[in-house]
């Protein structure tokens, strides 16, 4: 037992550590930001500790098991392509089962956290692990997975409104919705990256339905997603600290753009990076407006 333990952290371990990216934070803040800012916005202030702790960790498994699932839908594509050819299940160093069992296992962990709030939350998070399984597949049927992608990162900001509230206001959904355009916004950038490979593997994405227009369109989601903030923050009457946010996240929109301008891969890639910035200045504006 002892040796096969061993073998497992010496040989396996970091095979797992990197199909579950958890060597890469990103989409965890990604998921995190818009999730901590719908526990402060439904609580009015700071969720207690039980609630935050079971969302916290949440957002890790989810990510996690996304992740997993997203590897698994794809293992016979992304050796193929540049960026992704070295994952895990592309090079055969975890079989296709195994990474199913990582999946089955996260989202049971998940469903057991969630148990620890109330009914109604527990009926949402059904919702949420279907969008979580299907959206990796999405890409095969419609040029437009980001919108599912968005919904499934998003759907942590009805759970926390349920979680806190036992329901899910108007204004809950007005954050869905900015979160769905934003979720969106970053990965047609992060698809701009393997535009020229998915055109050649017949994978779809927004970055290749928009074309030549895609930083117009995306310039015009980034505006759409501030009006949509603009009206929660007139919805919710919050303070100056929450239009301070709302200010930085055009802040970022704008060097984004600058960022992406000669569609170079790195670049557009950096600025989907750049995203973790933009959930800081929306939580942070958030958080600030709310102080007792």
């Amino acid at each position: 037992m002892l040796h096969a333990i061993h073998h497992f952290l010496r040989y396996r371990a970091s095979d797992f550590i990197r199909l579950m990216r958890l060597d890469r934070p990103i989409g965890t803040w990604l998921l995190m930001w818009p999730t901590l800012s719908a526990l402060w916005l439904a609580r009015q202030g700071i969720p207690s500790r039980r609630v935050l702790v079971i969302f916290l960790l949440g957002v890790y498994l989810m990510r996690a098991a996304g992740c997993v699932i997203n590897d698994y839908a794809d293992r016979n594509i992304d050796g193929h392509v540049e960026r992704t050819r070295s994952r895990p299940l592309a090079v055969g160093a975890i079989a296709p089962k195994e990474a199913l069992a990582v999946f089955g296992v996260l989202l049971g962990a998940s469903f057991i956290l969630v148990c620890f709030t109330n009914a109604f939350t527990v009926l949402l998070s059904f919702g949420g692990a279907a969008l979580a399984a299907i959206y990796p597949f999405m890409k095969r049927y419609t040029h437009l997975p980001q919108v599912v992608l968005g919904a499934a990162f998003g759907w942590s900001i009805p759970m926390a409104f349920g979680a806190v509230q036992g329901t899910v206001p108007l204004d809950a959904w007005w954050l869905f919705l900015a979160n769905v355009v934003w979720s969106v916004i970053y990965d047609t950038q992060y698809a701009m990256v393997d535009r020229d490979d998915d055109q050649q593997l017949g994978v779809k994405s927004t970055a290749i339905l928009f074309g030549n227009a895609d930083l117009a369109i995306i310039m015009l989601l980034q505006l759409l997603m501030l009006v949509l903030l603009s009206g929660l923050g007139l919805s919710m009457a919050l303070g100056g600290f929450y239009w301070l946010g709302v200010m930085g996240v055009a802040a970022t929109f704008l060097y984004q753009q600058w960022l992406t301008r000669f569609r170079d891969r790195d670049a557009c890639f950096k600025a989907f990076l750049n995203n973790h910035w933009t959930g800081v200045c929306l939580f942070g504006g958030i958080a600030l407006s709310l102080w007792p």
